[in-house]
């Protein structure tokens, strides 16, 4: 078992840079491959980045691709996500996840074991 929990997020304007954290509790987070995802009221949660258990390799939806960069810090147990160049439609509840496979955080939503609590990003003039 392992506990997520988001920090970060806040009203910001657009153009404005914000950086969120998910840290890990209950188990080494190099165990597994990390995710953001995101959702507004009354859609689907969608697909943001992801990161393999090393953090060699990142995977980006095209939305927010040269924008958000995921990173990771085994030792600190923490994930992030920087976000820059921030757009209204970026606004939405950012959710954390892990599994123990990257191909899980990238395209079976629904078999993720683990998720945060998620953490609100506005982005408004």
């Amino acid at each position: 078992q392992v506990q997520l929990v988001e920090s970060g997020g806040g009203l910001v304007q657009p153009g404005d840079s914000l950086r969120l954290s998910c840290t890990a509790s209950g188990r080494t987070l190099s165990t597994y491959a990390m995710g953001w995802f995101r959702q507004t009221p009354g859609k689907e949660r969608d697909f943001v980045a992801a990161v393999d258990r090393s953090g060699d390799n990142t995977f980006y939806a095209n939305s927010v691709k040269g924008r958000f960069t995921i990173s990771r810090d085994n030792a600190k147990n923490t994930v992030y996500l920087q976000m820059s160049s921030l757009k209204p439609e970026d606004t939405a509840v950012y959710y954390c996840a892990a599994a123990t496979s990257l191909i899980t955080i990238m395209t079976a939503t629904p078999n993720i074991p683990y998720w945060g609590q998620g953490t609100q990003v506005t982005v408004s003039s």
